[in-house]
Parts: structure tokens; C-alpha cells; sequence
């Protein structure tokens, strides 16, 4: 671990950032260059002492999911987060093209979307950013490791995520995660991370190796779709999907389908993610 230049690296990209990339407001009377400390810590969910420490070059080895929270959170390219992990002394997570790191203009997207949840995610259902107001409906989706990174991968080995839809959108759910992956199949016919995905959830669920044998193919554009809160309850929500001109990365964007919903949003934003926790980075 390169210490000294790793904290040379952070503290200057830290600096580079303007606070309203990260859709904080700079304020008048605003000294600091680019982002504070407290701020970086805040968006990436980690301690404002780790932080220092990191910068000062006195800090443990940080973990890999710390490292890729700060990548999020510094806004940096697949060359710099490669950097980062290397003066950590960790290896690069594995490329997988267009799904390893959202995209910078998707992420000024989410950043002007402010109090509309939104998220960034692979076209393999990985959420690769996420603006705070969908943290606070979904929970952070960012912090997975392994095939769990994967929605369609939770959706039928963890029953238990279940509970964010209503019974009775469960099984239109199911259906639309696995024809979504059948047309991404088809479209990355011969990919290695695709396959290896496909052959480890046959293998893991007879429910989606029953739907898979069924061969539906549907690509998810727009949608209705019930959230379930464990504080808030029920928000029925229209999704809408934005994709990138190669369809390797997808914007999805939430809004409020009735007034009752557009209420309990607000409600939830004053709430806060205390419902939520999360799983210690550091």
C-alpha cells in the first residue's frame, strides 16, 4: 500500500470537485477548495476520521467497497479508480465494459434530478449510482459484492427482497427481470459475464431456470410498480428507463403516480434513512 501517494491522490481530487457536481451548494461563504472532508464522507457513507486519516496518510488498508464508494463520490474515471485500487494495494475489480463504472454524464443526471429518485444501473441490473432520495427508498443497492451486485441474482436466492413489492407484483416482477436478462443475453451473445451469470443462477434457483426455459424477451422501458417501505409503506411510483446510445447503461428515474405517493415521499425524505442499515465499509 502507497500510503503517501494515495493520500496525495485523494486529497486532490477532492479539491477538484465543485460542490455542485455532487448537488451541494457552494454558499457564499464557501473557503474550501472543491469538496470538505466532511462532505466526501457523507456521500460516501464512510467516517470523517477515516477520511483524514486517508488524506494524512495514516490510515489501515481501506477495504475494496470503500474504495469503490470513493470512486462514486470523487467522480472518478475507470482510469483513475484502477489507479486508486493499485496505491491501495488491492487489484482493479474485473472490467465488464460498459457496466464497471456509471457514466459521468448520467451522473450530473442524477445530481440535477435532486428529490426525484433515480439511479444509474448496468444493463445486467446493477445499480451503479444512486442519488440520495432513491437511498432513501430503495436502500443503498451500491454496496453489494459478487453476483449479489445483480437485482435478478437477489430476486430469486434471497426471498426476503420480496418484501419491496406487494404480493401481487411479485410475479410480473419476476417475469420482467428475467425477460430483461434473456434480451441482454441476446444482445451480448457469447459474453463471458453474461453467461457465467445466466449459468450461475440456473444452477442456484429452479424458479428462474423454470422462467428462463420460457423464453420471454422484453426490454424494460417504462413501468408502474408498487415500492413497499419497512417505515412509510406503499409508493406507487412510475419508472421510466433512459438508455445510452450503446444500451449498456440505463437512467431510471421514479416519480410519484398519485398525490397520496407524492406525499409520502416528502414524509420520507424528512425521515431519513434510519430504516435502513447498512453494512460497514471500514
Amino acid at each position: 500500500m502507497q500510503r503517501d501517494e494515495l493520500a496525495d491522490f485523494l486529497r486532490r481530487r477532492r479539491e477538484a470537485i465543485r460542490p455542485t457536481d455532487v448537488g451541494i451548494a457552494a454558499g457564499p461563504r464557501r473557503r474550501t477548495a472543491g469538496l470538505r472532508r466532511e462532505e466526501v464522507a457523507m456521500l460516501a457513507g464512510i467516517s470523517v476520521d477515516y477520511v483524514i486519516r486517508l488524506e494524512q496518510g495514516r490510515s489501515s488498508q481501506p477495504s475494496t467497497q470503500l474504495l469503490a464508494a470513493l470512486a462514486r463520490t470523487l467522480r472518478l474515471s475507470d482510469d483513475e479508480r484502477d489507479h486508486v485500487f493499485h496505491l491501495a494495494g488491492h487489484q482493479p475489480p474485473p472490467a465488464e465494459g460498459a457496466g464497471r463504472l456509471a457514466r459521468a454524464g448520467l451522473i450530473r443526471m442524477l445530481d440535477l434530478l435532486g428529490d426525484t429518485p433515480a439511479a444509474v444501473m448496468s444493463d445486467l441490473g446493477k445499480v451503479l449510482a444512486q442519488n440520495r432520495t432513491s437511498v432513501l427508498l430503495t436502500g443503498d443497492q451500491t454496496r453489494f459484492t459478487g453476483d449479489r451486485r445483480y437485482h435478478v441474482y437477489r430476486w430469486f436466492t434471497e426471498p426476503e427482497v420480496w418484501a419491496t413489492h406487494p404480493a401481487d407484483e411479485r410475479e410480473h416482477h419476476a417475469r420482467a427481470v428475467v425477460a430483461d436478462l434473456r434480451a441482454t443475453a441476446g444482445r451480448r451473445a457469447g459474453d463471458p459475464v453474461v453467461q457465467g451469470l445466466v449459468d450461475r443462477l440456473l444452477a442456484a434457483s429452479e424458479e428462474f431456470a423454470h422462467r428462463w426455459s420460457e423464453h420471454e424477451v422484453e426490454v424494460r422501458r417504462a413501468d408502474r410498480k408498487t415500492f413497499v417501505h419497512p417505515r412509510i409503506g406503499s409508493l406507487l411510483m412510475d419508472c421510466e428507463t433512459l438508455v445510452t446510445p450503446d444500451l449498456g447503461q440505463q437512467l431510471i428515474v421514479l416519480t410519484p403516480a398519485d398525490a397520496e405517493t407524492r406525499e409520502r415521499l416528502d414524509l420520507l425524505r424528512v425521515v431519513g434513512v434510519e430504516s435502513f442499515s447498512t453494512e460497514p465499509t471500514q
